[in-house]
């Protein structure tokens, strides 16, 4: 099955969009986006990781682009990780679980509640966040709750906060991040509602993690935005320490959307990874 979107049922009655591609009963790799971006982020990864033989499993967390958003306001890290433990039950065994941002907190939550990944990569994301780095995004992210008159201004916003990525000349590809409203106005693909809910306990996943088994036996790679400000040297440390096999990808000249930032070196990294700990034959 190549090229597929599909609807993949989780609890409350909700639904997921996810697209597929490579071969079915393959070796299957889940991509999960970060925090109010949606799956087009993971486009040519999905595409890349499809022809090298594994079937790629790339969905829109809840809340988050095409999927449905949560009737009850439930966003916490345990739903996300109900979901995700759905999502893997729609590829094959093996599976590794490719997550940026919140979409690897949500892999990080899922592992240590039970689901067995035989791979895990995380991209820009530790337990231990930098908090000044959080409340940067946060406050980008809250910063216009009434959206944008146009995809030029939205353009211009994303352009202040992160001056050193290149303000596109085709802003067609904004369309994907963001939903044009019967007002006419441009907000982001995602509830805003997300935002406003619980955010819980900030040492939650660092317990979490601290009570996990997977650490000493799933191979686990960080790749890493050398100019992110999610994730400084205390937090790799944090994490080696946690991850005493752990594997590192420093990629210069990307912050925290790594992907975004160095696509080709990002996607080669992640599948010489997944090729050593999980071929895809």
């Amino acid at each position: 099955m190549t090229g597929e979107t599909i609807r993949i049922p989780i609890a409350g009655g909700l639904t997921l969009a996810a697209d597929v591609a490579g071969p079915r009963g393959a070796p299957t790799v889940i991509l999960g986006h970060g925090g109010g971006q949606t799956r087009h982020s993971w486009d040519k990864a999905e595409q890349q990781l499809a022809a090298v033989g594994y079937f790629a499993i790339n969905y829109d967390l809840r809340g988050h682009g095409d999927s449905d958003w949560s009737t009850d306001g439930d966003y916490s890290l345990e739903a996300r990780a109900d979901d995700l433990a759905a999502v893997a039950a729609q590829g094959s065994r093996p599976f590794a679980l490719v997550g940026a941002s919140l979409g690897g907190i949500t892999a990080m939550v899922a592992a240590s509640r039970g689901l067995d990944p035989a791979a895990l990569v995380l991209v820009d994301i530790v337990p231990k966040m930098s908090q000044k780095g959080v409340e940067r995004i946060t406050s980008f992210m809250t910063a216009n709750p009434n959206g944008f008159a146009s995809l030029e201004e939205a353009a211009d916003a994303i352009s202040a906060y992160y001056p050193e990525r290149p303000r596109p000349k085709d802003l067609s590809g904004l369309k994907k991040n963001l939903r044009q409203g019967d007002d006419g106005r441009w907000r982001w693909h995602w509830d805003p509602s997300w935002m406003q809910s619980p955010r819980g306990d900030p040492r939650f996943l660092l317990k979490m993690m601290d009570a996990a088994d997977w650490t000493d036996r799933v191979p686990t790679l960080l790749v890493r935005g050398m100019k992110s400000d999610i994730v400084d040297d205390d937090g790799v440390d944090d994490l080696r320490r946690r991850i005493p096999a752990l594997e590192i990808a420093d990629i210069r000249g990307a912050g925290h959307m790594v992907a975004g930032d160095k696509n080709d070196e990002f996607n080669g990294a992640v599948i010489e990874f997944l090729s050593r700990v999980m071929p895809p034959a």
